[in-house]
């Protein structure tokens, strides 16, 4: 249970964009990093950190209101995967062939070898990455332009189809931790508190690129989990909230 709330809690200190967590995951894991302590981490890490949770402070008119409740949602996601990754799942969260890769061993070069290699590294992850970015950057873009905004509006009738609606938003948007939170603020007065905390929570840990970008590193079977999970959780959560407050 330490290591599930040391990579839940750790994302404060280190500021990640999920646009580029889940590789940051994938060498975590190729470190033997255990799965219940890196997945809590990719799902808090593009939340709870200070920049992000500053940006939801001024997108809401200086309020910690809802960035309490933001960070408060992602730190329940994180603890319900890392106790299940802990004690219900048996088996490496990687694909097979990345759990084959080969370990390079740089300890025995200059340091200004290592500097090198740190920028090599750092390129081949870019462009291992890359591809899956720009495309669901690309699909997220046709579905900001193509798909208007009061037909989403015109289908939230009740609390929950509205949670669900910007939901699917969120994943289908695709936009950075640090930037959602002025569109949710946008949405607020359309939707309420409820469905804008589902779209602010489930965003940084569950669209288009970066299921993309899970598929190259981590198992169908998991990611199948993962989303599962997330989903579960942050509608639960979000319709509590919305009772509650």
């Amino acid at each position: 249970m330490g290591e599930n709330l040391f990579g839940t809690f750790v994302g404060i200190l280190f500021p990640s964009c999920e646009c580029g967590i889940v590789p940051i995951i994938n060498r975590f894991l190729e470190k033997k990093v255990p799965s219940y302590t890196a997945v809590p981490f990719l799902v808090t890490a593009p939340v709870i950190n200070p920049i992000v949770l500053f940006a939801t402070y001024s997108a809401f008119g200086n309020s910690f209101h809802v960035a309490l409740l933001r960070a408060l949602g992602s730190i329940l996601v994180a603890v319900i995967l890392g106790i299940f990754l802990g004690f219900f799942w048996q088996e490496p969260i990687q694909k097979e062939n990345r759990l084959a890769c080969h370990e390079h061993d740089f300890s025995h070069l200059s340091p200004a070898k290592k500097v090198f290699q740190v920028f090599v590294q750092a390129i081949d992850e870019f462009f291992d990455t890359g591809r899956y970015l720009v495309f669901g950057c690309l699909f997220a873009s046709v579905i900001q332009v193509y798909v208007p905004t009061r037909i989403l509006t015109s289908i939230s009738a009740t609390p929950l189809f509205a949670i669900l609606l910007l939901m699917l938003l969120a994943f289908l948007l695709s936009l950075c931790s640090e930037a959602d939170a002025f569109i949710g603020a946008s949405l607020l007065s359309s939707f309420g508190l409820a469905p804008v905390l589902a779209f602010l929570v489930i965003g940084p840990m569950l669209d288009i690129k970066n299921i993309l970008m899970m598929k190259n590193y981590l198992k169908a079977r998991f990611i199948s989990h993962f989303i599962t999970i997330v989903t579960l959780v942050v509608l639960v959560y979000s319709l509590l909230i919305g009772v509650i407050l």
